[in-house]
C-alpha cells in the first residue's frame, strides 16, 4: 500500500504553518520548508516501489525430499538360448544398469535356474554358468565384480511346469524355467558410533 497521501498531508501542514511572505528570510524558509517535503515525498515514493524480501534464511528453506530408493528384483530369461545371453536380455539388462539401487553400490545376487531335463548334476552346472554369463555382461558394463554373488539352484525352484498334466514335454514352461534372477539389495549405510566425551582432566 501506498503511503504518500500522509505524506502529502504533512507537507501542506508544514506549508500552512509558514508564515506569509513578506521578506526574503520568510521566503527562505518556505523554500526549505517546499523542500524538505518534497524530499520525503520521494522517499516515500522510492520505498513504494521497492521489491519485497523474504527474512527467511537459504537453509530454513524447505528443500525438495531426494528420491527413495528400492531394492530392484529382475529376471533374465534364457528361453530361446539355453547358454547365451539374447537381445532382450541384453536390454533387460541395461535396464537394470540405470536403476538407482544398482548404481549407489548395494550387493547383486544372481539365482541361476534349469528346467528338468537332464541329471540335478548337470542343470546345477548349467544354472551356474547362466548367472555367469549375466555377471560377465555386468561386469563388462562397468560393475565390481566384488559385488556378485552367484548362486545355482538348478531345476529346485521352478516357476513354470516342465511336464504337462498328461506327462508329455511341455516346451514352454521348461524355457521359462530357464533363467536367472538379479536381486539388488540397497547399499550398507555404515553408522559410525558415537563419540564420548573425554573426562575433564583435574588442574
Amino acid at each position: 500500500m501506498r503511503r504518500s497521501a500522509p505524506t502529502a498531508l504533512m507537507a501542506c501542514a508544514l506549508a500552512a504553518c509558514q508564515p506569509p511572505v513578506g521578506n526574503g528570510a520568510d521566503e527562505g524558509a518556505a523554500n526549505e520548508a517546499q523542500a524538505a517535503a518534497n524530499a520525503m515525498t520521494a522517499n516515500e515514493s522510492d520505498n513504494a516501489v521497492e521489491p519485497q524480501r523474504s527474512i527467511l534464511r537459504p537453509e530454513v528453506i524447505d528443500q525438495p525430499e531426494a528420491p527413495k530408493i528400492e531394492p530392484v528384483d529382475v529376471v533374465i530369461g534364457f528361453g530361446q538360448s539355453s547358454m547365451v545371453l539374447d537381445d532382450a536380455a541384453k536390454a533387460a539388462l541395461d535396464t537394470l544398469l540405470a536403476t538407482p539401487a544398482l548404481k549407489e553400490g548395494g550387493a547383486i545376487t544372481l539365482h541361476g535356474h534349469s528346467d528338468s531335463r537332464g541329471s540335478d548334476g548337470d542343470n546345477k552346472v548349467a544354472s551356474r554358468i547362466r548367472a555367469e554369463k549375466v555377471r560377465d555382461y555386468l561386469v563388462e558394463k562397468g560393475v565390481a565384480k566384488d559385488r556378485i554373488t552367484l548362486v545355482a539352484l538348478g531345476e529346485a525352484r521352478p516357476i513354470a511346469p516342465n511336464a504337462k498334466e498328461d506327462g508329455s514335454d511341455d516346451p514352454e514352461g521348461r524355457a521359462k524355467n530357464r533363467r536367472v534372477e538379479v536381486d539388488v539389495a540397497l547399499p550398507t549405510v555404515v553408522v559410525p558410533p558415537p563419540v564420548e566425551p573425554k573426562p575433564a582432566e583435574k588442574p
